[in-house]
């Protein structure tokens, strides 16, 4: 795919005018890091094979049913996908990212649907990420039987992946000794313990309250589940540009704004190249 060097470069523009990196990122980003992209349930089950011979959805999988149902496959399923994380190393755009966040008066803030860690992996300051679904590297209560979220690292799933079942004990409430499940909104989830998330989105708003020319940069996030584009829109009405890098759906509404019709990586590259061009 030939990205325009004069996209590229407008969005090298906006970024040296700006004032604070906003990093709004979706599922999409995590793909030159080797992580699967869920697009619809051919995509899902070529991911997870077990899952498609049974014909279980995404959406009937990653939801508190299937923990109250069938414990093991909802943990071989989410226990799969924890290690996977775990094992995962971010791509070279992320620390694209974050060095020209560092180099902004006002630093980056992250907001992000992923659950996958891969920004705290990458070195971003935990402490500027909104993760609005929440982690799967934090754990909580089924029922829940209190608000506790606790991490999960004690936890080492072992995962018979031709079945996508659990094979060992799965991780309990340490306050009522049940059924634990990930710290993640999931579907059709009344029971989703939001304080950590709800914190985070706290101090990103008070992070915005300080900036006065924010810079979107919008990854790999597109329409189905619009959590990110709709936060990316909010910053725009507060005064914001967005730069959004997408393969398929990369469109701006408006002139001032870029949209670049690529992979994550392979648009970050070209703004980097751009940036280098300009000095030289």
């Amino acid at each position: 795919m030939t990205i325009e060097k004069d996209l590229a470069a407008r969005a090298a523009e906006l970024l040296a005018q700006s004032d604070g990196l906003v990093i709004a990122a979706g599922a999409g980003i995590g793909v030159d890091s080797g992580l699967p992209d869920f697009r619809g349930n051919e995509g899902f089950w070529k991911a997870y094979p077990a899952l498609g011979r049974a014909r279980i959805e995404f959406t009937s999988i990653a939801s508190p049913r299937t923990f109250h149902e069938d414990p093991a496959l909802a943990w071989g399923f989410y226990g799969h996908r924890l290690a996977l994380y775990r094992d995962t190393v971010p791509h070279e755009g992320f620390a694209l990212l974050k060095a020209w966040g560092e180099a902004l008066d006002h630093g980056c803030f992250v907001f992000t649907s992923n659950v996958d860690g891969q920004f705290q992996k990458a070195g971003f300051d935990g402490g500027a990420i909104h993760e609005c679904h929440g982690s799967i590297h934090h754990l909580q209560c089924l029922e829940p039987c209190c608000g506790r979220i606790w991490p999960a690292d004690d936890f080492a799933p072992d995962v018979d992946a031709d079945r996508c079942r659990l094979r060992n004990e799965p991780p309990l409430c340490p306050n009522c000794g049940g059924l634990a499940r990930p710290n993640i909104l999931m579907f059709c989830d009344w029971s989703w313990v939001e304080r950590r998330s709800a914190m985070q989105a706290a101090r990103l708003e008070a992070w915005l309250s300080q900036v006065h020319r924010p810079l979107v940069i919008e990854l790999g996030a597109g329409t189905a589940i619009p959590s990110v584009r709709r936060f990316g829109h909010s910053v725009v009405q507060r005064g914001g540009r967005t730069v959004r890098i997408n393969p398929r759906e990369h469109a701006v509404g408006n002139a001032a704004d870029v949209g670049i019709a690529a992979g994550a990586l392979e648009g970050l590259h070209a703004i980097a190249a751009a940036m280098q061009s300009s000095v030289s």
